[in-house]
């Protein structure tokens, strides 16, 4: 008697999908910004823990990011289906069901808070909770379809991950992890400004009020420079502070003038399809300019400062 193992292969196959697709509802590239950020947060802290609590720890940052990033997706899968750059999420392809989603972001929320207080200490599991209810609470449900505004404001639960880091080895609060989320306040309205001037159709479509969409592309190019202005000399902050060393302050001087030019660039080009492209350079480089920016905070105070 001869066994079809063609079933057994679908049977694999199937489940394979589906666990790739709940691990694509939980944003892998945005929970990777989180564990980054994170990390630098904790690794400039004065007190230092040991690298197996570390690791835990930013293990249940990273679900935290997830459960945020699936309950997002919950909320707008009927957005992310008339929108070019989302359509091919989980949920709008049917790979997986609503309900699914839902309770997969409730669980990991509950897990991801319960076991950073459980690894770590109650400050650091407080400020996770607060982030994920911010980000579903605050933005993706108040703010993203009533105001202009909604990236501005709704940016801070991006932010709290440096706070996040620091609270895990310090159970405090202090300056250092403020700045780093200033850093990352600030940075965000531009990046995705510079995103909503080349995908303007597309929030159009999912009557998203961005600010391209409800005050026009010029206000919009006004704001990515002002933005870009402002952004410099607060990355400037962790040098003048002593928790980041000159190496830092000649990349901030790098890129933080180079993105200021890129963005007057993008205000002076009237022409549509050479404003997108520049857009589009705008928003690549400015993830550039947060990585480097880091990057160079976390390598002075792991191997220059500490």
């Amino acid at each position: 008697m001869s066994v079809n193992t063609s079933d057994f292969s679908v049977k694999k196959t199937d489940t394979k999908s589906v666990i790739r697709s709940f691990y694509e509802l939980m944003k892998p590239r945005v929970m990777s910004l989180v564990i980054f950020t994170a990390l630098v947060g904790l690794i400039i802290s004065p007190d230092k823990i040991d690298i197996f609590r570390s690791l835990i720890s930013l293990f249940f940052v990273a679900l935290g990011a997830g459960a945020a990033g699936a309950l997002n997706m919950w909320y707008e899968a009927e957005i992310d289906k008339v929108m070019s750059r989302t359509c091919l999420r989980p949920l709008p392809l049917g790979k997986i069901t609503s309900l699914s989603a839902l309770w997969f972001g409730i669980i990991l929320s509950i897990v991801s808070v319960v076991g950073l207080y459980v690894v770590s200490n109650l400050l650091s599991a407080v400020v996770l909770a607060l982030t994920i209810l911010f980000y579903y609470f605050v933005y993706t449900v108040w703010l993203k379809r009533k105001t202009t505004q909604n990236i501005v404001i709704g940016g801070a639960a991006g932010a709290f991950p440096p706070i996040i880091g620091w609270t895990i080895a310090m159970n405090n609060i202090s300056i250092e992890p403020i700045v780093l989320f200033l850093i990352i306040f600030f940075w965000t309205p531009s990046h995705f400004w510079a995103l909503s001037l080349y995908k303007n159709d597309d929030y159009k479509k999912a009557n998203i009020p961005m600010l391209s969409v409800i005050a026009g592309e010029e206000y919009t190019k006004k704001n990515i420079f002002i933005y870009s202005i402002i952004l410099f000399p607060i990355s400037l902050i962790p040098f003048y502070l002593g928790f980041a060393s000159y190496i830092n302050l000649m990349t901030v001087i790098f890129f933080g003038s180079s993105y200021i030019y890129l963005s007057y660039k993008l205000l002076r080009e009237e022409d549509k399809n050479k404003s997108n492209f520049i857009a589009n350079k705008v928003f690549i480089f400015s993830i550039f300019y947060l990585f480097f920016i880091f990057s160079t905070i976390l390598l002075d105070n792991y191997f220059l400062i500490s």
